[in-house]
């Protein structure tokens, strides 16, 4: 994941030759939780890499068109070099990635959650972290100085869509849409409550 020039931190004491794989990422298996727009929109960037993908998502039937296999979470946790979050945050999600999904995944593995922190327990992300299983990329956390200062975390600061210009984007997409309204034209940006679930 990249982070926003200037505004990421990196704990003193991480070693980012165990965070970002020194020696390459040809064949590795990307876990992606979530067939949010943005989880295929990663999909899609994967592509060309070779790279495994898995994906779960209980709204699909089939992955068919995603270039992705449709697995179970334990399985998706346990197969993964990374897993990355993707999915909405709901009643239904909260700590949908628990101490026994993180407890599942390969040694050395990185956990990134650019979603929503509640999706993830944090006390035993935490624990996990500290005691060397598993590596961290979080762009969305609760404040927690403990996880922060671990060798093996590396932060941003969930603003990567709202600095310099892209405000000036945000803004004219949400003048464009009032004009919509106005007009009497459909939304280009419309939500559906009624799809509101994983693959939201």
């Amino acid at each position: 994941m990249a982070a926003v020039p200037g505004l990421h931190r990196e704990p003193a004491r991480a070693d980012h030759d165990t965070i970002w794989s020194a020696g390459g990422n040809a064949g590795r298996t990307v876990g992606v939780i979530g067939a949010s727009a943005v989880g295929r929109k990663l999909l899609e960037l994967l592509r060309p890499f070779d790279l495994h993908a898995l994906l779960y998502d209980p709204t699909l039937a089939t992955a068919d068109g995603l270039d992705a296999e449709l697995v179970e979470l334990p399985e998706l946790m346990a197969r993964s070099d990374v897993v990355t979050i993707h999915a909405p945050e709901l009643p239904e999600t909260r700590h949908l990635v628990g101490a026994r999904e993180i407890a599942l995944m390969r040694p050395g593995a990185t956990l990134i959650n650019t979603a929503r922190a509640s999706l993830v327990d944090q006390d035993a992300l935490t624990k996990a972290v500290a005691r060397g299983h598993i590596h961290a990329v979080l762009d969305v956390a609760e404040p927690d100085d403990e996880l922060f200062g671990l060798p093996g975390v590396l932060l941003t600061p969930h603003v990567a869509g709202s600095v310099g210009t892209e405000l000036h984007r945000l803004a004219a997409g949400a003048v464009a849409e009032v004009a919509n309204i106005v007009a009497g034209r459909p939304l280009r940006y419309a939500v559906d409550p009624a799809a509101q679930h994983l693959k939201a």
